[in-house]
């Protein structure tokens, strides 16, 4: 199975998402909303520094979201996300014809319990050592080591000319850390020659572990819907293609190809655009603010006596 369609998000989208959901038959699609049960959601996401893929299978009733990270394109171009579905419980998404995560469905979401669990009737011994190392027992504190001050008196520092005792009091020199002091008194650590390493609990298997190599197919696959949460509108939807044939959707995205090579050169030609005009603007402003700076006025070029030579009025 694959499920294919481009997003474009004409604004610089900083918060906001648009899935796409394949669903089983609806009987009315007017009642369509964020509750309705879904087979598969798809799509990219993004909020802030949280940027990634949604790949979310429903399965016993239970949505399961894929616990590898995948991350989404999040500029202003159009962009095709694949995702591909296997019989062999294989899948694949692809952002652009590119692969950007694949494995299988029983390792990437837990949709099973795990083939084994921790042994709940073993514990770590009591007598298990895990400290690596410890303190050396024969390392011994320098005899004075505790007398050496954290402070002293800064060396450096003289009494100002205008400090009046009578005033500002005993005049006192500032203290400054001991190039000496090395902190509090700490034995040497050696290693542990009773360490045991860390301890990891035995495992078993898992008594309630059970397999299904159907996880990947459904019932119907009948309707596809949009959900859409954003801070800025703008967002293009469009290239929805649900088949089972990898080819068909290989095609599509060539076709779609030539038209983001398209897209790509216009939108670079118009940030060129935008960058020179902004470029010509700043330069402009630069140029009339050195204009001004040109022009001094020196108060010696006036009388401001109260009148020039022939007796004028400033």
């Amino acid at each position: 199975m694959v499920l294919q369609y481009s997003v474009k998000h004409e604004q610089k989208l900083d918060c906001g998402g648009a899935y796409i959901k394949l669903l089983p038959k609806i009987e009315d699609q007017e009642d369509f909303n964020g509750d309705t049960k879904y087979n598969i959601m798809f799509g990219p996401d993004q909020c802030g520094s949280s940027k990634r893929v949604h790949v979310i299978f429903n399965y016993n009733d239970k949505n399961h979201l894929v616990k590898r990270e995948i991350k989404p394109k999040t500029d202003q171009l159009t962009h095709i996300y694949t995702l591909v579905v296997r019989p062999d419980q294989s899948y694949q998404v692809l952002i652009d014809g590119e692969e950007a995560q694949a494995g299988t469905l029983s390792e990437d979401w837990d949709f099973l319990p795990p083939k084994t669990i921790k042994d709940p009737s073993a514990s770590k011994p009591k007598d298990w050592v895990d400290a690596a190392q410890i303190p050396d027992p024969e390392d011994k504190k320098p005899e004075g080591y505790d007398d050496i001050a954290e402070t002293i008196t800064d060396p450096d520092a003289s009494k100002p000319e205008d400090w009046d005792e009578e005033l500002d009091g005993e005049w006192e020199a500032p203290q400054i850390p001991n190039p000496d002091y090395k902190g509090p008194w700490r034995p040497k650590m050696i290693p542990n020659p009773d360490y045991k390493g860390p301890w990891v609990h035995p495992e078993i298997d898992n008594p309630d572990y059970f397999e299904d190599n159907d996880i990947y197919a459904y019932d119907n696959n009948a309707a596809v819907g949009f959900e859409l949460w954003q801070v800025l509108s703008g967002s293009i939807l469009d290239n929805i293609l649900v088949t089972d044939d990898e080819s068909v959707a290989e095609k599509e995205r060539k076709r779609l190809a030539e038209l983001q090579a398209v897209e790509k050169a216009s939108f670079d030609a118009a940030e060129e655009a935008d960058r020179k005009k902004a470029e010509e603007e700043r330069k402009a402003h630069d140029d009339h603010e050195h204009d001004l700076s040109d022009v001094e006025m020196d108060v010696d070029d006036f009388d401001l006596s109260g009148g020039d030579a022939h007796g004028d009025e400033l």
